[in-house]
């Protein structure tokens, strides 16, 4: 796939299919981190999503986002409702605007006792959808929540997240609805493992008229090992692994060749998910490897260095 120039905004005004990848900061404040993985993210031809706090503590998403954007990749600013109330969350987003972000995605995040921190207290102000409705308000009206108008421009456009196993699928619809009406112009999904169920969602999606609405953008998750997809699997509800995905890893051999095999799974989901009419796009969740990307863009035929 050719590179395209045009920032991540005007490829989802244009319909254009587009390709994101994910950046989980470390706990540091040099940003060697973040420099010993650029050129791996220079190679993702729409944008990058940089995680807030996913597991632990770790630089703050919005200062990863600037240095990314001072690199000349598109940041992908992600908020996670968990741990600010609305008056840090909107103190944040004034901030992010006056930096020049211009894309955020909005989570409640994973609750503190599957983190690195489950002694903490969470906050929960807003979930999400109502984030999205604080984001309107502030792009649409120029206005806070509390009705204080903003002195300057904020025109940041905003995205979510949905889960396609969540079930009932009619569930899943209403909470995609309310996101849509909330001012979601994107969604990125959980990683995708099982086509069949994937389809499923979309075509609900696509029936209720929602994927004319939003560009939707569905999540893959290269796996490392059986081992790690036993892991996630048991941990998280959103990863939802089959069998048969497990037991080819299994019996790939070794780790390497687990790792190899996990590559190779990840493509072929990729190849699958790009013939299904009416998908806008692929978000390479990476899990911390941002090393891999370059291979699967690649393989993939998704490859764009910026």
């Amino acid at each position: 796939m050719v590179k395209n120039e045009k920032v991540f905004h005007d490829q989802l005004k244009s319909g254009d299919f587009v390709v994101t990848a994910e950046y989980l900061p470390k706990a540091e404040t040099e940003g060697s981190a973040i420099r010993s993985v650029l050129q791996a993210l220079k190679e993702v031809p729409s944008a990058v999503n940089v995680a807030d706090n996913p597991f632990g503590v770790v630089m703050s998403s919005l200062a990863a986002s600037v240095i990314l954007a001072q690199s000349g990749i598109e940041p992908i600013y992600q908020i996670v409702t968990r741990d600010r109330n609305r008056i840090a969350i909107q103190s944040d987003l004034l901030g992010a605007a006056a930096l020049g972000i211009r894309n955020v995605l909005c989570l409640s995040g994973y609750h503190q006792t599957l983190t690195e921190n489950p002694e903490s207290a969470n906050v929960y102000d807003l979930d999400s959808t109502q984030l999205l409705n604080v984001l309107k308000k502030m792009r649409e009206q120029g206005e806070l929540l509390n009705g204080e108008k903003i002195n300057g421009a904020f025109s940041i456009i905003t995205g979510a997240v949905a889960n396609p196993y969540l079930k009932p699928v009619d569930l899943s619809i209403i909470r995609l609805m309310q996101k849509v009406e909330a001012g979601a112009k994107f969604i990125q999904t959980h990683a995708v493992f099982s086509i069949d169920e994937f389809q499923h969602w979309f075509d609900a999606v696509t029936q209720a008229g929602l994927a004319d609405k939003m560009a939707i953008i569905a999540g893959v998750f290269p796996l490392d090992s059986a081992e790690e997809a036993e892991f996630l699997l048991n941990k998280y509800t959103e990863f939802q692994i089959p069998v048969p995905i497990i037991e080819r890893l299994k019996s790939a051999g070794d780790k390497q060749a687990q790792k190899k095999e996990g590559l190779a799974i990840c493509v072929e989901i990729i190849n699958k998910l790009k013939n299904i009419n009416g998908l806008r796009g692929i978000h390479i969740l990476s899990g911390g490897k941002e090393e891999t990307l370059p291979d699967i863009l690649s393989a993939s035929g998704l490859s764009g260095k910026r």
